[in-house]
């Protein structure tokens, strides 16, 4: 159990080490866009890879478990990168308006975080059933509580490198 402490704490000071490197980026519009894009994509294979580790070992799955699992995570995990993705634009919408920050933008990014957020609550409960039939109610429980954590971890370390509205 210590070592997957330690591994998500390690994926966490990952995270948000990484998001300090690309906020010192400077240069052109264009360039930056690049440097975000390559980093968003460092940064979900080094999370998938992470997570998949870490789901391996606390699951601790049986072959016949494993064949019968992977696939229906793989579902899940295409599904919550499309979030991911709106999550993305409304952060990187929050970051081009944050000077000039309208009620109505504030509104917007804030309707539209929090409708990603249940979004992905909905997704959750939806693969918890799928996986509940495929395995065991133990062991969706299992991969949800996995899966809850790294998400807040994650979820901090995006948080706190935003600037509070002023």
């Amino acid at each position: 159990m210590r070592k997957i402490v330690s591994s998500l704490v390690c994926l966490g000071v990952f995270a948000l080490t990484s998001s300090l490197v690309v906020a010192q980026t400077p240069t052109s519009q264009e360039t930056h866009e690049a440097n975000l894009k390559a980093y968003v994509e460092m940064l979900r294979k080094d999370l998938k890879k992470d997570k998949v580790s870490i789901l391996t070992e606390l699951l601790a799955l049986s072959p016949d478990q494993a064949a019968k699992f992977w696939p229906v995570y793989n579902e899940y995990d295409k599904s919550l990168t499309k979030l991911a993705d709106e999550r993305i634009a409304l952060i990187r919408m929050y970051a081009d308006n944050y000077s000039s920050l309208t009620d109505d933008m504030a509104s917007k990014i804030a309707m539209g975080g929090l409708d990603i957020q249940s979004r992905r609550l909905d997704l959750q409960k939806q693969y918890f059933q799928k996986l509940s039939q495929a395995l065991s109610a133990k062991d969706a429980a299992r991969w949800l509580q996995v899966e809850m954590q790294v998400e807040k971890l994650v979820d901090l370390q995006i948080l706190s490198s935003l600037p509070i509205v002023d």
